[in-house]
């Protein structure tokens, strides 16, 4: 039994669902969002919410119950609130500068690297150590967010590279003399 499952997700108010096609359809202040809906998963729309249930008894209908749920509610996330990731950058002469649909980053590798940032994303560097990633899909902002701190992920020693913001990286001592 899922324990998230069995709570409707609520939908607020200026927020349109539509079923149609074997695809869900949200339209709010942030945009639309689709997702295509599961064989496996039941869903309907009533006053206010969105009901998800298993639509037979199997153990694979169970197993998507509560993920369903929740991808349904970052779905009515997205296009009212919208999902924001922020890094920070760690490092002498590591710096970032957003370039209209462009990031490029400095990582103390003998170039540049340039990131084209996807539609629906946007990219804001307050100052140059911090990069703010915003858009209703939350799928998109983790997986930029994911890319970008690829290409310096923080090390241990002195702490430097790409981090999420509260992110914590556990600190080791350096070499004894």
């Amino acid at each position: 039994m899922s324990r998230i499952g069995k709570k409707p997700v609520s939908v607020p108010a200026g927020i349109t669902p539509t079923i149609e096609n074997k695809q869900l359809t949200m339209k709010g202040p942030k945009g639309t969002l689709k997702m295509p809906l599961r064989d496996e998963i039941s869903y309907t729309i009533e006053d206010g919410g969105i009901s998800v249930q298993p639509a037979n008894d199997t153990k694979r209908a169970r197993a998507f119950w509560g993920m369903q749920r929740t991808m349904v509610q970052n779905l009515v996330t997205g296009v009212s609130e919208g999902f924001t990731k922020k890094l920070l950058i760690t490092g002498v002469g590591y710096r970032a500068a957003a370039q209209g649909r462009n990031l490029k980053l400095q990582l103390g590798y003998s170039h540049d690297v340039n990131i084209d940032v996807p539609e629906g994303i946007e990219v804001k560097t307050p100052d140059n150590t911090t990069i703010e990633i915003s858009g209703s899909d939350k799928q998109m902002v983790g997986q930029l967010a994911a890319e970008i701190r690829q290409w310096r992920k923080p090390e241990p020693y002195k702490g430097k590279g790409i981090k999420y913001d509260g992110e914590f990286i556990f600190r080791k001592e350096g070499k004894k003399k």
